[in-house]
């Protein structure tokens, strides 16, 4: 005699459970603030036009006689606009994580508007020119005081002289932990790599206080 069939033997078997939905399949992608910050002429706008994936927003103005005994263009005397506002641009990274770059204006008139760039940014970039290193403290100093994450690019200009990394540390007081490299910002690839730094040391930062 056969025995009484076992309960559920011949059920449909259960629907094989979904995949856990990725970060970015379920809130799409990831964006996050960068600001590029520096002296007059250090190269931010270079920087940002290098990388920026879209048209970049760029609010120069010509430099006019107002400017002369103002702005030192010693070492840029082919400079014939500056930043008045801001440079914006974009970069979209691997793994869904989209970087909005802000470029601060370099002039001491326009540190005003800083508060409002850097709000709610995760890192920072200080660019500096060897040629004119004192011009990198105001950069440096702000983002140390508002314990912002930072690294230093040393913007690699035709003809500037060339200090080792170690050298350029000790000349502006940058404390050990903050990573400092050679970048060139004409140079898309330089500004990415300065840029996934900056990702890195911020995400370090996070994981370390926490």
């Amino acid at each position: 005699m056969d025995s009484a069939p076992v309960d559920g033997l011949l059920a449909p078997p259960a629907a094989p459970s979904p995949r856990p939905p990725t970060a970015s399949t379920a809130t799409g992608p990831v964006s996050t603030k960068i600001v590029i910050a520096g002296g007059f002429g250090v190269g931010k706008t270079t920087a940002v036009g290098a990388i920026s994936e879209i048209e970049p927003l760029r609010t120069e103005a010509a430099m006019t006689a107002a400017s002369v005994g103002v702005d030192d263009t010693d070492q840029v005397a082919q400079k014939t606009t500056t930043t008045v506002a801001m440079d914006f641009g974009r970069l979209t990274l691997g793994d869904g994580l989209v970087l909005y770059l802000f470029g601060t204006p370099g002039q001491d008139r326009f540190w005003f508007m800083w508060d409002e760039l850097v709000r709610g940014a995760v890192g920072a970039v200080a660019l500096v020119d060897t040629r004119r290193l004192a011009d990198g403290f105001p950069a440096i100093d702000y983002f140390e005081q508002r314990g912002l994450p930072f690294v230093v690019g040393i913007n690699t200009f035709d003809g500037a002289p060339a200090h080792h990394v170690d050298e350029v540390r000790e000349a502006l007081a940058i404390p050990a932990d903050v990573p400092i490299r050679p970048c060139d910002a004409r140079d898309r690839e330089s500004v990415r790599a300065l840029l996934i730094e900056v990702t890195r040391h911020a995400l370090h930062r996070a994981r370390a206080r926490a």
